[in-house]
């Protein structure tokens, strides 16, 4: 009677060491640009250069964790990603290129010999208005997108395709000078935002704290959306979609509800990546952009929301070493690393941590 009652006891303290370990990380990460106003000279100073590598891995993070949400717990795998993100990111430089500009046109206009600014870039001077396209252009293209992919009954591989199509089009459409996106070197050269310098020691620590607080609000909105019966009814989805709609559900609302919030998520990432990174291009749109998210997910562990954000910062922080030691063979590594994360660790590094906990 003693070993039921072990297991029962090691059940129940499992998700308490996850909360303490999750409470402890985000106690670092507030921690870490109240630390960067400190002196330079100070021991616990933090960089401005490790602050905004922190703050674009945890930007890849929240995008990590929306993936998550449709293909950890909905089963549908996106490999375009990459194009949401990239919206809400060229949403947001509009408006710091505006502000770089002040009441002329933006500099690659200028370059271009353009006299007026096109009609999708007229108040963008306001943030507020560039916050709504933050969210609205991201979640308008999933909505209409995913409203005639369901309806269609696309899944599996063919969604996967069509999606992986869907940002290599856009990626194209961005590399042009005529879209009046900056073509192939996109947006760059910002200032100020909200009448604040962007490279201010400030304004770094608080576009960071933002971005805590976005991955803290969407980890806590997938939890709760994994804990109702919406997020059990996206899981029968995702393991017999036939057997749900013979017991009278409609599949089709509940993927294209999680599927637009999703991408909304990887819009409002992609508008707190760029004033910390500087910068925002077609490259962003790239299908491997998108493909390494499904890595991030995978190796930390899909329909899990801790795992993707462990994947994240685990083959992010690889990336940043090997693309200095060893350029050349980062695709390599990446790579086999998908292969043995698909045959020895099917649930992830969160579910190998997970094992060991309840052993």
């Amino acid at each position: 009677m003693t070993q039921p009652l072990a297991l029962t006891a090691a059940q129940k303290a499992g998700p308490k060491t996850t909360l303490a370990l999750i409470g402890l990380v985000f106690a670092v990460l507030i921690a870490m640009p109240v630390l960067s106003l400190l002196p330079a000279d100070n021991p616990l100073h933090v960089s401005a250069y490790t602050l905004t590598l922190v703050g674009k891995i945890l930007c890849y993070a929240i995008m990590a964790l929306a993936l998550d949400l449709v293909w950890g717990y909905a089963g549908l795998l996106s490999l375009g990603h990459g194009l949401f993100f990239a919206l809400g990111g060229y949403a947001m430089g509009m408006y710091l290129m505006r502000q770089a500009s002040g009441d002329g046109l933006p500099a690659f206009m200028s370059f271009l010999a353009w006299n007026e600014m096109p009609w999708y870039w007229y108040g963008t001077s306001s943030f507020f208005w560039s916050m709504c396209l933050v969210v609205l252009v991201p979640g308008l293209l999933a909505f209409v997108f995913g409203f005639f992919a369901f309806r269609s009954r696309i899944k599996g591989v063919y969604f996967s395709i069509m999606t992986q199509a869907l940002t290599f089009a856009g990626m194209l459409l961005f590399f042009r000078n005529e879209t009046g996106f900056g073509g192939n070197n996109g947006f760059t050269g910002f200032t100020t935002i909200l009448g604040y310098g962007v490279a201010t020691p400030g304004t770094r620590a608080s576009l960071f704290l933002a971005t805590v607080v976005l991955l803290g609000a969407s980890l806590y909105l997938g939890w709760r959306l994994a804990q109702s019966k919406f997020g059990r009814i996206l899981t029968a989805v995702r393991d017999a979609e036939n057997r749900l709609m013979f017991c009278g559900y409609d599949p089709r609302g509940f993927k294209l509800f999680v599927w637009t919030l999703s991408a909304i998520l990887c819009g409002l990432a992609g508008a707190l990546y760029v004033p910390q990174v500087g910068i925002i291009n077609p490259s962003e749109m790239a299908p491997t952009q998108s493909i390494e998210a499904a890595v991030w997910v995978a190796l930390g562990g899909r329909g899990t929301l801790i795992g993707p954000l462990l994947g994240a910062g685990l083959v992010n922080g690889m990336k940043s070493w090997f693309t200095v030691a060893f350029p050349e063979y980062w695709l390599f590594f990446l790579g086999a690393l998908f292969i043995v994360v698909t045959l020895f660790l099917p649930k992830g590094v969160f579910g190998l941590l997970k094992r060991k906990e309840d052993a």
